[in-house]
């Protein structure tokens, strides 16, 4: 897989930090910095190290599937896009109200990195380089968890639902050129 694939799949994936960082800002404005430092820091560490857990799993069984790893990438991605654009939909009336409150910022950052624990079972099955591709996922969720904050607390809540719609889309699309890449250029 190519760098620009893995910044994409990085985008996508730090889409739905972005998401709950822009809720997190709109509903959790008294924050000091280093609450907000922290929340970002831990939605990068889960972000980067499922995918590893997952390509670690995956690599137990992808000599026995190789002949459909395409397919198989195609598909996961396919429907984490398709969920999240689902969730982009749906009410985020429950947001909560309170301050920093660590166990609520770990569940969050566990429950948005589990589509990346998908990705790094199909990181299995494709040529990836995985340590780079975990940096570049953590990096890029470190940057796109300050950001939605910061969106948060500045425009509100319509940004939130557009960051998991197009992290969706982006995904798809991904999974797309990857099942092209592999039809009729392998």
């Amino acid at each position: 897989m190519d760098f620009i694939s893995i910044i994409i799949i990085a985008i996508g994936l730090s889409a739905d930090s972005f998401a709950v960082s822009v809720s997190n800002g709109i509903s959790k404005n008294m924050l000091k910095f280093k609450h907000i430092f922290l929340i970002a820091v831990l939605f990068a560490f889960f972000q980067a190290g499922m995918p590893l857990i997952g390509w670690f799993a995956g690599n137990g069984f992808s000599e026995y599937i190789k002949t459909t790893d395409h397919w198989i990438a195609f598909v996961l991605l396919s429907f984490i896009g398709i969920k999240m654009i689902y969730e982009s939909y749906k009410s985020k009336e429950n947001q909560e109200k309170s301050g920093f409150n660590f166990l609520t910022i770990t569940a969050q950052a566990i429950a948005t990195s589990i589509d990346a624990l998908i990705i790094g079972i199909s990181f299995a099955f494709i040529d990836v380089s995985i340590y780079s591709a975990i940096l570049i996922i953590g990096i890029s969720t470190f940057i796109f968890s300050l950001v939605g904050f910061g969106f948060g607390k500045k425009y509100g809540k319509k940004v939130s639902k557009h960051a998991e719609l197009i992290g969706g889309i982006i995904l798809i699309l991904l999974g797309i050129k990857i099942l092209i890449e592999h039809l009729f250029f392998h």
